[in-house]
């Protein structure tokens, strides 16, 4: 056995035992299984349960599966939409863990994305009196911050678009002289952010976060959670695809599209364009660009 592999073996025989003895079960059998993303992800078999573990040597990883797990238990407590219960979390040596419920999942049909686009407009009924959240938490692999601000315009500048442009310039992906002056833009964003109100997030809501149960319950994973404008969610699910129909018609019964709203989904996809942009590299940069040429 090479010695990187031995010792991969090592700290997962080690992992596994203080997993075990965390549940206070003997571990029957582990397997890598896909769903991990930017972590490695496997699934752990006991006598009575079965679990989701993931596991992750970045420098970051502690802080991301903790803004994971608050994100999770704060989409619970609203008792509106199914999420992965956590058991625990914790570091071994240089890797940290996330152990959580198991969920085995099917393709979706069209009633249930019509199930999972009505609770989730119930999840996005839950307000709150400012836009944020107490915690800041990350947006894939990034930071991303929450701080609070009463008005949507302040927010999504401040905390949303002005950090990825700046982080896009400090990676040579953008130039000084591309980016917006921040009175314009707020200048912009108010005609379009008019009469919005705080609802609690997901927050990165593509087709790999969401999950539909054997028995057709929806639940959401991989939250990037803070109190914003409704629409944003909507935004990323239809950036990349992946929900069908039936999701949109079910979720606009109870949040109508109204005219500002193609303007809005486009604004709002330009922040995970930007994310895209700082994580994955210049690719992305055409459909930043055409977005901020259009509206600043």
């Amino acid at each position: 056995m090479e010695f990187a592999s031995l010792v991969y073996f090592r700290f997962m025989n080690t992992l596994i035992q203080h997993i075990s003895q965390l549940l206070d079960e003997p571990i029957k059998d582990y397997r890598p299984v896909s769903g991990g993303d930017i972590s490695q992800a496997f699934l752990l078999e006991t006598t009575n349960r079965r679990c989701f573990l993931k596991v992750n040597s970045d420098k970051n990883a502690f802080e991301m599966f903790a803004s994971e797990r608050s994100g999770l238990e704060a989409l619970a407590t609203t008792k509106t939409i199914a999420t992965p219960s956590v058991f625990h979390s914790g570091k071994i040596g240089h890797m940290t863990f996330l152990l959580m419920e198991y969920i085995e999942s099917k393709p979706a049909t069209s009633q249930d994305f019509e199930k999972l686009g009505r609770e989730l407009a119930t999840l996005h009924k839950n307000t709150s009196t400012q836009f944020g959240f107490e915690t800041d938490n990350f947006i894939g692999s990034l930071p991303q911050q929450n701080n609070h601000h009463d008005t949507w315009v302040d927010f999504y500048s401040e905390e949303r678009l002005i950090p990825q442009l700046e982080l896009a310039v400090s990676k040579n992906l953008m130039s000084q002289s591309e980016l917006p002056d921040k009175e314009l833009m707020k200048s912009a964003l108010t005609g379009m952010f008019e009469n919005i109100e705080p609802s609690l997030l997901h927050g990165d809501l593509w087709g790999g976060n969401f999950l539909i149960s054997l028995d057709g319950t929806p639940y959401l994973i991989d939250p990037a959670v803070y109190y914003g404008h409704h629409e944003v969610d909507i935004a990323m699910s239809r950036l990349f695809g992946g929900f069908g129909a039936s999701f949109y018609a079910a979720y606009h019964e109870e949040f109508p599209i109204v005219s500002e709203t193609p303007a809005r989904i486009e604004m709002y996809q330009l922040y995970y364009l930007l994310v895209h942009l700082n994580i994955f590299g210049s690719s992305y940069s055409g459909s930043v660009k055409r977005i901020l040429k259009r509206y600043f």
